[in-house]
């Protein structure tokens, strides 16, 4: 087709999902399956507008799926509120690490005994397959201010950090293929592409976002200067924390997520005798400071508009992409193992894998069922395939991995589609029966009045005000003077446990 058909087609197809967005929000439908479906339609089973080949295209293939990623990264860190130390990451890391080792190293033991692969391309189809997609459907995604919301946060910072933790074990794959050095007994795999990928991945992301972020806030408060172009702001932050990473040796997609999570945590310095905009007596629109500049908010202004600058380009990129999957739809491969393998990665892998992951962590049956249905497979898995592809995959196996990737992908989009909907509307009324800690009551009806004073005192160190201490103390004298009997209360702040003497 001619370069003005191709522009008329895709503006056709942009105002047709502008139109019809509404009602999609109606049905049990994500925007992913309207893309998906747009993609087969101009695919070779449909009008043949739009043929990709995996195996012949990888290298522009793999460039697209990178930059898509990468967009989708940086704007999930964006959208995380919860601070980098806060022990609410313990859940996403936990599944971001363990449960995804043991995705990757279940899928290649079905691989290699139920498909008859060999060792390195089984390890090669774990890796591709373990990363959940950083772009959750808008009904999961963490959105802001919604950072109590446990299972909604570890699914997003799942999303976000195992996209970078599961490339290492697409090197070993490679690597057991013999198409990357490993070193002599992976000495070079140990200590270069997990150790120091990862760690150096995280750290530089975080200097980076810190470091940018800071600088824009000083430059807009001291010298009203270095104001808006906050789509240059966030380009540039993405492509210095990648391009930084990757010179290291380092994870360019954990080093772009935690760019995100830094710039949208960078402190304002307030200035002497400022005071914020709301509290400012008599303030009106006409005489008020610009936010922008304003020492007391110039970093949620900067948050927010490199946050909404992003959200535009992720969903181009998703567009982009879930149409690029179905288009590729039609790529040569077998498709006689999907009809078991996809069930079984599905409804066997993916669960089995949150509780080991999540195992001694206190969460409930509820939270594991919904978590390890969640685990929707997307932008990385595609990225992996066309990356593991280009780096010479023997011509033997790329079809079927081909046809694995492209048939989990697709049935993910629709399966979890379809049901992300009215899973989440029964969640939003029970979010307690999805709570990921244990209670303390359970503490106390275990351990009794020793166990009413350990809560107690735990209670005291996660005490954010002088109320809560006053009675954390006032507790602690009751029941050092009263052995006879304790109070058990459950309360917005405290927690007591009752027990009675049998003397």
């Amino acid at each position: 087709m001619s370069i003005a058909t191709w522009v008329l087609l895709g503006g056709l197809i942009l105002i047709a999902l502008m139109l019809i967005g509404t009602l999609v929000v109606r049905l049990p439908l994500s925007g992913a399956m309207i893309y998906l479906g747009l993609g087969v339609l101009l695919s070779p089973y449909g009008f043949c507008v739009l043929d990709l080949d995996p195996i012949a295209q990888e290298a522009s293939l793999e460039l697209v799926a990178e930059a898509a990623l990468l967009i989708s990264l940086f704007s999930v860190g964006l959208k995380l509120e919860v601070p980098i130390r806060d022990r609410r990451w313990i859940a996403p890391y936990r599944l971001a690490f363990l449960s995804m080792a043991v995705t990757v190293g279940v899928i290649a033991v079905i691989g290699v005994y139920g498909m008859g692969l060999p060792p390195g391309v089984a390890i090669l189809l774990g890796g591709i397959l373990a990363p959940a997609d950083p772009v959750l459907a808008s009904a999961i995604q963490s959105r802001p201010r919604a950072e109590h919301d446990a299972m909604r946060f570890s699914l997003a910072g799942e999303g976000a950090l195992n996209d970078g933790t599961a490339f290492p074990l697409v090197l070993l794959g490679l690597g057991i293929m013999r198409l990357h050095d490993l070193g002599e007994w992976g000495w070079s795999w140990w200590l270069v592409d997990v150790l120091w990928s990862t760690i150096c991945g995280m750290l530089m992301g975080t200097l980076i976002g810190a470091l940018l972020g800071k600088l824009v806030i000083h430059l807009r408060t001291r010298h009203h200067s270095a104001i808006g172009m906050d789509e240059f702001l966030s380009l540039g932050v993405i492509a210095v924390s990648f391009g930084a990473a990757q010179s290291c040796l380092a994870s360019g997609f954990l080093s772009v997520f935690f760019a995100g999570l830094a710039l949208r945590r960078a402190r304002n310095f307030p200035l002497a005798g400022t005071m914020p905009m709301s509290r400012v007596p008599g303030a009106h629109e006409h005489d008020a400071a610009d936010p922008a500049t304003h020492s007391h908010h110039a970093n949620a202004v900067i948050a927010r508009a490199v946050h909404g600058v992003n959200e535009q380009l992720e969903r181009f990129a998703e567009l982009g992409m879930v149409m690029m999957i179905g288009a590729m739809l039609p790529a040569p491969g077998s498709l006689t193992s999907l009809w078991w393998f996809v069930p079984l990665v599905f409804l066997v892998v993916r669960p089995a894998s949150v509780v080991l992951g999540m195992a001694g962590a206190g969460v409930s049956r509820y939270g594991l069922v919904l978590v390890g249905w969640l685990g929707i497979r997307r932008i990385g898995s595609i990225y992996y395939l066309v990356f593991a592809l280009n780096h010479g995959v023997a011509e033997a196996f790329a079809p079927e991995l081909v046809s694995l990737t492209l048939g989990t992908v697709a049935a993910s989009i629709l399966a979890h589609g379809i049901t992300v909907q009215p899973l989440m509307a029964w969640y939003e009324p029970h979010p307690a029966k999805l709570a990921a800690v244990g209670t303390r009551r359970q503490c106390g009806a275990r351990f009794g009045v020793c166990g009413a004073r350990i809560a107690s005192t735990l209670q005291w160190w996660r005490a954010r005000n002088c109320c809560a201490m006053i009675k954390w103390f006032a507790e602690a004298r009751r029941l050092r003077h009263s052995p006879k009997s304790t109070r058990c209360n459950v309360d917005s702040s405290m927690c007591w446990f009752r027990k009675y003497s049998t003397a």
